[in-house]
Formats: structure tokens, C-alpha cells, sequence
């Protein structure tokens, strides 16, 4: 494209600020803005979790960037939510009236939390966690909660009890499913977070769905749970996953179905707009199929991908998922993606604190996922990338060198 060609950018989360970013570092000098309804800088989000809501990091810490590097790189941030897209005329709405020109735009629109579907939502002392406004509200709803419960034993669920655990209250995790982290874990690994956390004092009641809230004067006081059981709370953290922020593209006519969809490198079915992060439904070698992921990884892997598209150098996306997730003293690593029927071999001792499980599709390696044991993780990396040739009896094997299979 043009050098004095615009590009506009919807969403200043991680992935927005990422192609802003690499946008300057490929070379591109045309004017870059970015987007965003939130207040104040660009700032990483997966801490909020643990070391912001614990006090170890302030917004600071957290911020991606000062203010002085989007002056020094000419990246304009707008302060505003988007409302609409005019593509005739190619003008981005904004709410108040106001618009923005583009020669490209780019939606990084991101996801939002999925509300808790029962009577009694609306009370006090009910929080989500996915932003900054969230985190400073759940950190001083923390200050005078003894009961916590906790909705959703995915990634966030955990790690927010194992956060509020080390302050000291009393934490119930409630989970529909059979397992903890069902969607995203082996059963092994499933089974050793539940063992873990019980361990940290976590009361985990699993196949216990909510089916209302209650409360006194506005507050919440009590879940009612499909165990039968009534769950004092004086704060409820709700996570029970994330819905992608697709409206923007549906209205403007483009096509959704599990995100905003796009093809191999991450252009929607206009030329002139592109989409990555949480949002945005792609076509993945991996998968084999198309697929939505939610982690900081792809939408940052994806922005550096449309950066180079956008700069003369388009690539197919095919970088390798991965993930993470700090519970306590544990940090779970996984890369790849891996199916609910995947063979699972175990690779150290779950007793140590320190083992992986290794998943296979018909002997071939899908994902590795592994507890304070970063050199499998790492290693995995190399491997999906390329053509894992590890078998499962090699993955079992502890006398195995790992690092051999590089050589082949």
C-alpha cells in the first residue's frame, strides 16, 4: 500500500498496540492510529490476575509502553468506541458523530465476559476480570470480603483463587463441568490443578453449575448452586469464558461465525480491512481447521503477521500456539492444540511439581503441556513448528534426550 496511506486500527489492547508497533519497526511511515474505549496507555492484561491484584505490579509495570514512545513513533491513540463502519466511503465511526478516514483498517476489537445467566447478577459484590477498571474494582472488593466464590474453574477462576487463597479469605471454586480447566487440559492435568488447589485450602465443588445469587440489602450473600448446597459469599468472581467482540464486522457486512472470519493471512473478505486477537476466526494448520484462540500469543503473532502483509512482505499465519497460566507457585506452559480424544503421555512426576504431559492424534505429537518444567515447553516450540517426530513411546521414556530430535 501507499506510503501516505492511513491505517486504522480498532482495539488498543495487546494485539492493537503489537501491529501498531511493528508497523514503525517494518518501515511503514504513513499515518498509524489506534483506537480504543478504555482510558490511559496500552497495558497487558494477563497480570491483572496475579501480580496486580496481589500489589506486586502497579499500572506502571503493566503499561506496554509510555506515553513518550507512541510521540516518538507517530502513532496517534484515540480515546473512543467505534460504532460502525462506513467501507464505501471508508470511514470508521465514532460514538458522538466524529470519524476517521482509513486506507486500511484493522479490527482487534478483542472479546468480553460472558455474564453469569441467573437470577441475582446484578448484585453487589458480583465482579468479572478482564480489565483494568475490573481488577482495581474486584482488588478493593477484596479489602472487606471474607467468603469469596469463585464461578468457573478456567484459567482466570484459578488463578484468581489461588491469588485470593494467599490473602487469606475463605475460596469455593464452583464448576459445571466434571474437570477444572476441562476445555483447554488432559484429564491428568485436570486432575493435578484440583488435587493442587485443594492443597492450597480451596473448597473445589465440581459438577456444581449456579442456578441464582442471593443477597440482603443489594448484596450478594449467598450462591445457590445445582449441589444443593447454598455457598456464603461476600464476593463472587464470575469466569465462565468470553464472548468475541464481532458486532462492528457483522454490521458492516462482513462475515462472522466463531469471530470475524478471515483467510491465511488475515485479510477479511474485504481487501480493505483485516482482523487478529480474540475476535477473529482463522483458518489454522494446527487445528486443521478454523479456529478462535484467546491468548496473548496469537494476537500478537498475528499482529507482526498483517504488519508484514501490510508493508510489501505477506505471509501465510502459521505460528504455533501457545499459552500460560501462574497458580500459585505453579506455572503451566502449553503449546500446540490438542483434541479432546488425544492420547496423553505423562513425562515426569506430578509429585515433583515438575512433569509435562505430552497429547497425540494417531502417534503424532499435538501439544505439550507442563508444570515449572519450561525446557519441554521450549523445546515443543522448535518442534511444532516444523514435523514432530517424537513418538509416544520416546515422551514417556525420562532417559530419552529430547534435544536429539532437533537433529533429525
Amino acid at each position: 500500500m501507499s506510503e501516505d496511506a492511513g491505517i486504522v486500527i480498532v482495539g488498543a489492547g495487546q494485539g492493537g498496540f503489537q501491529l501498531a508497533a511493528s508497523l514503525r519497526e517494518m518501515g511503514f511511515t504513513g499515518p498509524v492510529t489506534l483506537v480504543g474505549d478504555e482510558p490511559g496507555l496500552p497495558y497487558q492484561r494477563p497480570p491483572l490476575s496475579k501480580a496486580y491484584l496481589k500489589g506486586e505490579a502497579g499500572i506502571e509495570q503493566l503499561e506496554l509502553r509510555p506515553a513518550a514512545f507512541y510521540a516518538d513513533h507517530a502513532i496517534t491513540r484515540v480515546e473512543a468506541r467505534a460504532v460502525g463502519i462506513d467501507r464505501e466511503e471508508r470511514l470508521l465511526l465514532l460514538e458522538g458523530g466524529a470519524s476517521l478516514p482509513y486506507a486500511h483498517l484493522v479490527l482487534a476489537t478483542g472479546a468480553r465476559n460472558r455474564p453469569l445467566p441467573v437470577p441475582g447478577r446484578e448484585l453487589g459484590g458480583v465482579f468479572y476480570l478482564r480489565t483494568r477498571a475490573e481488577a482495581d474494582a474486584l482488588k478493593a472488593g477484596l479489602a472487606g470480603a471474607r467468603h469469596v466464590v469463585v464461578v468457573g474453574a478456567g484459567f482466570i477462576g484459578l488463578e484468581f483463587a489461588a491469588v485470593a487463597r494467599a490473602l487469606g479469605h475463605e475460596v469455593t471454586v464452583l464448576e459445571a463441568a466434571a474437570r477444572p480447566l476441562a476445555r483447554a487440559v488432559s484429564p491428568q492435568m485436570s486432575a493435578f490443578f484440583a488435587e493442587a488447589h485443594e492443597a492450597m485450602g480451596t473448597k473445589l465443588r465440581l459438577g456444581a453449575g449456579v442456578v441464582g445469587l442471593g443477597g440482603e440489602g443489594g448484596r450478594v450473600t449467598h450462591v445457590e448452586a445445582t449441589d444443593g448446597q447454598a455457598h456464603p459469599a461476600d464476593l463472587v468472581l464470575v469466569g465462565i469464558g468470553v464472548t468475541p467482540n464481532v458486532e462492528l464486522a457483522a454490521e458492516a457486512g462482513l462475515e462472522v461465525a466463531n469471530g470475524i472470519v478471515v483467510d491465511e493471512e488475515l485479510s477479511t473478505a474485504d481487501p480493505d480491512i483485516s482482523a487478529l486477537g480474540d475476535a477473529v476466526a482463522y483458518p489454522s494448520v494446527h487445528a486443521g481447521a478454523m479456529a478462535r484462540l484467546e491468548s496473548v500469543q496469537n494476537a500478537v503473532d498475528q499482529a507482526r503477521c498483517i504488519a508484514a502483509r501490510l508493508t510489501g512482505k505477506a505471509v501465510h499465519y502459521c505460528a504455533v500456539p501457545w499459552f500460560w497460566s501462574d497458580q500459585a507457585d505453579l506455572k503451566l506452559q502449553i503449546v500446540g492444540l490438542s483434541g479432546p480424544t488425544d492420547m496423553a503421555v505423562l513425562r515426569g512426576d506430578p509429585a515433583s511439581r515438575r512433569f509435562s504431559v505430552f497429547r497425540f492424534h494417531e502417534r503424532r505429537l499435538t501439544a505439550i503441556e507442563s508444570v515449572n518444567r519450561a525446557a519441554d515447553h521450549m523445546l515443543g516450540r522448535r518442534l511444532l513448528a516444523g514435523r514432530p517426530s517424537l513418538t509416544p513411546e520416546e515422551a514417556a521414556d525420562e532417559s530419552f534426550e529430547l534435544k536429539s530430535l532437533l537433529a533429525r
